[in-house]
């Protein structure tokens, strides 16, 4: 599994985060991930969100339309 490293967290999120980890009875670590993964959806859960919104559309958009979409929400 990849680790991920965070610099500068202010000491007042480290608190914090102990102090919510410790509610929960697990490690930083592991709440750090639970939170992660809470916010961060499944790719396939995603695809689903999509194809609902799409299935109450009158009008479905082109490849290249959303790939349109796409560039302009990059850097």
């Amino acid at each position: 599994m990849p680790t991920l490293t965070i610099r500068n967290v202010p000491p007042k999120v480290v608190a914090g985060l102990k102090a919510q980890a410790k509610r929960h009875g697990r490690s930083m670590e592991q709440e750090v991930r639970a939170l992660l993964e809470g916010v961060v959806p499944d790719r396939a859960s995603v695809l689903q969100q999509v194809r609902n919104a799409w299935s109450r559309q009158s009008r479905r958009p082109g490849a290249a339309e959303v790939q349109s979409w796409l560039d302009a929400s990059r850097p």
